[in-house]
Order: structure tokens, then C-alpha cells, then sequence
């Protein structure tokens, strides 16, 4: 197999018959049940559904960090039972050390993994610039706004060029504008790297937007409710909500939301 077809097979995430239950203060509590999701080596996935669907535990089981109750979920054909090294996570919240600069927040992805920095600074100078943040390197945290902080966590999560990207609501703390602004970065970035990206959001505008196809989840326990594909093609500017491709999905993904009495 050559290196171009083994990353293309490690990129690849399959989820079977995945559920899971965990313990609550009134017994256990069903999160997920029978998922079935298949996303295909560089596609882009986004996940939709209400509050408390089991999106983020969804996440992490495919991330390795939460062992599912059933079913079983693959990457590149081999049962995830542990945290991937193919794999980069950006959560909601930055969660950036504030004592490191930028650079310093970065660079912790791969002394983590017993990487030296020193070494693989110009891949770090090259993502810094990749997101828009070249000359803030040695900025602090609490010296930069929200979206730039989220940037840096995406760097952080490239760092060590995953196959596989794993979004759990990156920008639902941002402003409407940031959030807008952080959306078209990500999709430049995803065209330019072309990894394969799992999304999950409660927008369904952002969906449509980023994604490939979206899947719409039940409320708890969470199901696949339906899978919707966006025949939209790229790059896509803002201009593509007047599309009637846009309408038709976002028609499609809110009516199986609605069809549980659910509304973004």
C-alpha cells in the first residue's frame, strides 16, 4: 500500500451499532443507541440534534477517550480502544495553558507525544500562519480575543497532522460575526489540508455550510435520524445561502429535526 492509500485508509471512521449508557444520580442513563455513521477518508461530516442527544459523547467515543456500551467504532478498520495518534480534537472552549505563549499552547501537542518542538518549528510558524495569526506567536491568551484563541486551538489539534479532525461545537462560544468569520476560515483550511472532518454543531446553517453531508440526531437516547447530503460545491462564500441547494438542505435537515419537535 503506498503512504498516499495508507492515509487515506487511516482517515476513514465507521461507527456500528454504537450505543452507550452511564451512570446518573437516578440510575443509569441511555446516551446513544444503535448509531450507524460511515465517514469517508478527507469528507466532511457535521452532526446535528438537540441539547443532551449524545452529540459530544458521540465524539468521544470515536476519539477513544469514552468506550461505547455497544457496537463498536473503527478507524481505518482497526476498533478504537484507546486515544488515536491520527486523530486532533478541538473542543468548544480553547482550554489554552494561560501561562504559554501561542506558540508555547502548540507545541504542547507534541511534547505530549514526545515530540521535540525545537524541531518542528517551522511546522508551527506554517500552521501560525495558516490561521492568521502570524505575529502573535508569543502572545498569552488573555491577550487575544476569543476567535483567535480558537484559532490557536485548531493549531494546536494540526500540530502533529492528523488524518482525522474531531470539532465538538468549536465556535458555539464565539460572537454571531467571529463564529461567521471562523467558518470560512475552517473551510479554507480544510481545502488546503483536506482532512477528514467530523463537526458537531446545533446550527444547522453551519452545517450546511461546511459540511459534505449532515446527520441529524434524535433526542436522547441519541439515534441517525436521517443523513443529509449538500450538493453545494466549493470553495462556498456566504453568497451560497441564497442557493436553492443551501434552502433544499437546510429545508431537509430542519424537517427531521421538526419531525421530533425539535427547532435550531
Amino acid at each position: 500500500m503506498t503512504s498516499a492509500a495508507a492515509q487515506d485508509a487511516a482517515a476513514s471512521i465507521a461507527l456500528r451499532g454504537v450505543g452507550h449508557r452511564f451512570a446518573g444520580s437516578a440510575g443509569a442513563v441511555e446516551a446513544l443507541r444503535g448509531i450507524d455513521l460511515a465517514v469517508a477518508p478527507h469528507e466532511f461530516v457535521a452532526v446535528v440534534g438537540p441539547s443532551g442527544c449524545g452529540k459530544s459523547t458521540l465524539m468521544r467515543i470515536v476519539a477513544g477517550l469514552v468506550r461505547p456500551s455497544a457496537g463498536e467504532a473503527a478507524i481505518g478498520g482497526a476498533p478504537v480502544d484507546c486515544p488515536h495518534p491520527d486523530v486532533g480534537i478541538v473542543f468548544q472552549r480553547p482550554v489554552l495553558l494561560p501561562w504559554r505563549s501561542v506558540a508555547g499552547n502548540i507545541a504542547m501537542q507534541l511534547e505530549m507525544r514526545g515530540i521535540d518542538a525545537r524541531s518542528e518549528a517551522g511546522r508551527i510558524s506554517a500552521l501560525v500562519k495558516l490561521v492568521g495569526l502570524e505575529g502573535f506567536e508569543r502572545a498569552l491568551p488573555h491577550e487575544l480575543s476569543g476567535g483567535m484563541q480558537q484559532r490557536a486551538a485548531l493549531c494546536r489539534a494540526l500540530v502533529h497532522d492528523p488524518a482525522i479532525l474531531l470539532m465538538d461545537e468549536p465556535f458555539g462560544a464565539l460572537d454571531a460575526m467571529t463564529r461567521e468569520q471562523m467558518s470560512l476560515e475552517l473551510q479554507r483550511i480544510w481545502l488546503e489540508r483536506r482532512k477528514t472532518v467530523l463537526f458537531i454543531t446545533h446550527s444547522i446553517s453551519e452545517a450546511v455550510f461546511l459540511a459534505d453531508r449532515v446527520a441529524v440526531m434524535t433526542p436522547r437516547p441519541g439515534r441517525i435520524a436521517a443523513v443529509v447530503p449538500v450538493a453545494l460545491p466549493r470553495p462556498r462564500g456566504f453568497a451560497v445561502i441564497e442557493d436553492r441547494a443551501f434552502t433544499a438542505a437546510v429545508r431537509a435537515v430542519r424537517g427531521h429535526l421538526d419531525a421530533a419537535g425539535m427547532v435550531e
